[in-house]
């Protein structure tokens, strides 16, 4: 029972509940980064997804050499 006297609760701790101050800038840097890296990533992929050396493929299965 000693153990949970001596852990803090979440009530006790400063900024607990709370998104002030360099939290929040720090929280919507985070949103805003995660956004433009993903707009980079789709950007570029529709930018290089056009491919020109791609190779030719049969639906349907031609005669098979046997042995």
């Amino acid at each position: 029972m000693k153990a949970q006297e001596n852990e803090p609760t979440l009530e006790s701790i400063d900024d607990y509940n709370t998104l002030k101050g360099s939290k929040k800038r720090v929280v919507w840097s985070v949103i805003l980064i995660g956004i433009v890296i993903g707009l980079i990533f789709t950007v570029a992929k529709s930018y290089y997804n056009n491919v020109n050396d791609s190779l030719p493929v049969k639906e349907s299965i031609g005669k098979v050499p046997v042995k």
